[in-house]
Order: structure tokens, then C-alpha cells, then sequence
């Protein structure tokens, strides 16, 4: 073989090597031109797809999800995960829904009674995992059972429904601020605050370190005890807010509450391109994973697609954005051992 052989070779694997490295590095692009691709097709087959009130009532049921992923976002880049999410919407749900019932109280101070709640769940996960070292997908699946069954007991088994709640609170979810319903804003403000803590600030980076090599972490000072801490607190904050949004959305407290909805939050982190092997993840990309399943989720009913095939066309999607995404690293990967090892 000639050195001009060799040389060419050469040329073509490094094109290779920055194709899938641009690729991956930038795959919200692609991801919204599949968003693009399928909206056209949606609406090229239902013609109210795209109307003013479909787009909104998509984008205010994709709402509370959004806001789900973002802190399951900073769990999965952490290497870890969280089972107890549904359970803590739940949970708070119902306790903010039995304190309005009874006392009536101001909508802001049962937003912040949420988010103390879940809060305060999510600290527990995260002692559990960070100080006895007991695995996340264990602690948060054991927990998940726990606070599911604090719920049937506080509740006794019975719902809260709208006719007990105050006019107040329900504007929370159904509300508008400048002709935007209150569940899009409170989204779009939380991926603002998040977007800068995750680009712009120590923990942010330091959640980074912690998924992609905890060692070396661990080794340049960083306290990781302190940042799992602040993952799961976090998430069971934004957990416990979505429980009085959703209490608000739907008007019902029940103990079932968002029952296996961390499974839809998980699957759309995971379209986004968060990596569940931790270390990779953008606030873009679960926004626009999200929005993904909510478009399916809103579009196969209207296309008439049988309920019993749309689980299973969400699934095929998500897995194909899975080994879509596992190709395309692993490929980086080896690119950049043989570029080491050169």
C-alpha cells in the first residue's frame, strides 16, 4: 500500500471522525429537523394538527413534563436515576389539595408548600444514595413505595376533587399571564434558571465531573456527596412543584397520582440525548425531548392510530434515539483513543 494510499485513508477517517463528533455534538439540530420533518407529515394527514389551539393545548400538557425532565436531566448525568418521582407528585399533590380544601390558602404559599415537600423527599433520596451508599435505582424505587403509601394513608384512600378547591388554586395551572397559560411560563422560567446554573456556575459544572468520571472528581476536590445532594434535592423540588400543578391542571387529587410517570419523564431526557451512562446531557435537548413526545402523544390520537400501537411507536422511537445515540458516542470514543494513542 502507498503512502498517497495511506495518506487518503487518513484524510477519510478523520472526515469521519469530525462528522460523528459535530454529529453528536450538535444533534439537537438533527432532532429538530426530525420535529420539523414529522410536524409536516402530521399535518399533512390531520389538518388541525398545527391550529392555534392545538399547538396550545400540546404545548401546555408537554408543560409539566418539561419541567420533570430537567431535573431528571441532572439525576441521569449524575449516573443515577429517580424512580420516586411520580410518587412524589403525588404526595405533595395530595397535601397541598387537602390544605386548600380546609383552609383556603393563598396559591403562591401552596407552591412553596410543594416544592418544600418534594424538597424534603428528594433530600432523602439523595442521603440515601449519597451518605449509606445504597444504589439510586434501589433507594428511589424503595422510597417511591414509601411515600406512594403516605399518600393512601393521609388520604385514606380518598380523592380531593375540584368542587373542594378554591377558584384560586385551580387558576394556577389554568391561568394566564400576557395571554400565556401559567404552566408554559413557569416551563419556560425554569429552563432559563437552569440553563444558567448548568453553563454558568460551579455546581453546574461540577455535576458534569461528578457523571463523567467520579474518581477523577473525587481526586480535584469536589465534594461529590454534596452535588448528589443538590441533584435529588433538586429534582424533588421541581417534583413537588409538578404536583400542585398537576393537582391545578386536572382538579383531582387522587393516590395514584402521576402513577409510572417517571418512566415518560426518563424517555424523554433520553430523546433529548441525555446519556444514561452519565456525563452527557443539555437543557435544549430535553426540552426538545420532550416536545417530541408530546407531539406524539398529541398527534396519534388524531392520526386515529389505535391506543394499543402508540405505546409501542413511542417505545420504537425512543429506542432508536438510544442506539442511534450509542453508535454515534461510541464511535467518538474509539476516534479519540486512536487520536490519543497516535
Amino acid at each position: 500500500m502507498t503512502n498517497q494510499t495511506l495518506e487518503v485513508e487518513s484524510m477519510n477517517e478523520q472526515s469521519e471522525s469530525k462528522f460523528f463528533a459535530l454529529f453528536f455534538r450538535f444533534r439537537e439540530l438533527g432532532l429538530v429537523a426530525f420535529i420539523i420533518i414529522l410536524c409536516v407529515v402530521i399535518q399533512s394527514r390531520n389538518s388541525s394538527f398545527l391550529s392555534v389551539e392545538n399547538i396550545n393545548d400540546m404545548v401546555k400538557n408537554t408543560a409539566i413534563m418539561s419541567i420533570l425532565a430537567v431535573g431528571m436531566m441532572l439525576v441521569l448525568i449524575t449516573r443515577g436515576i429517580d424512580l420516586s418521582i411520580g410518587a412524589i407528585i403525588g404526595l405533595s399533590g395530595m397535601i397541598c389539595a387537602q390544605v386548600v380544601s380546609s383552609y383556603s390558602s393563598n396559591p403562591i404559599l401552596v407552591i412553596l408548600l410543594g416544592i418544600v415537600i418534594g424538597v424534603i423527599c428528594g433530600l432523602t433520596n439523595g442521603f440515601l444514595i449519597s451518605k449509606i451508599g445504597i444504589l439510586p435505582i434501589i433507594a428511589t424505587l424503595a422510597l417511591m413505595n414509601i411515600f406512594r403509601g403516605v399518600t393512601y394513608k393521609i388520604s385514606n384512600g380518598e380523592w380531593v376533587s375540584s368542587y373542594q378547591m378554591s377558584e384560586g388554586f385551580l387558576k394556577i395551572a389554568t391561568g394566564n399571564i400576557l395571554g400565556i397559560n401559567n404552566l408554559i411560563v413557569i416551563a419556560i422560567i425554569i429552563y432559563v434558571v437552569f440553563y444558567y446554573i448548568v453553563n454558568h456556575t460551579i455546581i453546574g459544572r461540577q455535576v458534569y465531573a461528578v457523571g463523567s468520571n467520579p474518581d477523577s472528581a473525587a481526586v480535584s476536590g469536589i465534594n461529590q456527596n454534596k452535588v448528589l445532594l443538590f441533584v435529588y434535592g433538586t429534582m424533588g423540588g421541581l417534583a413537588g412543584l409538578s404536583g400542585v400543578l398537576w393537582v391545578s391542571k386536572f382538579a383531582s387529587a387522587q393516590g395514584d397520582t402521576a402513577s409510572g410517570y417517571e418512566l415518560t419523564v426518563i424517555a424523554a431526557c433520553i430523546l433529548g440525548g441525555v446519556s444514561i451512562a452519565g456525563g452527557a446531557g443539555k437543557v435544549s435537548g430535553v426540552f426538545l425531548g420532550a416536545l417530541l413526545l408530546g407531539i406524539l402523544q398529541n398527534a396519534l390520537p388524531l392520526l386515529n392510530v389505535s391506543p394499543f400501537w402508540q405505546t409501542g411507536i413511542q417505545g420504537a422511537i425512543i429506542l432508536f434515539a438510544v442506539i442511534l445515540n450509542t453508535l454515534v458516542k461510541r464511535k467518538v470514543d474509539r476516534n479519540n483513543l486512536l487520536r490519543r494513542k497516535i
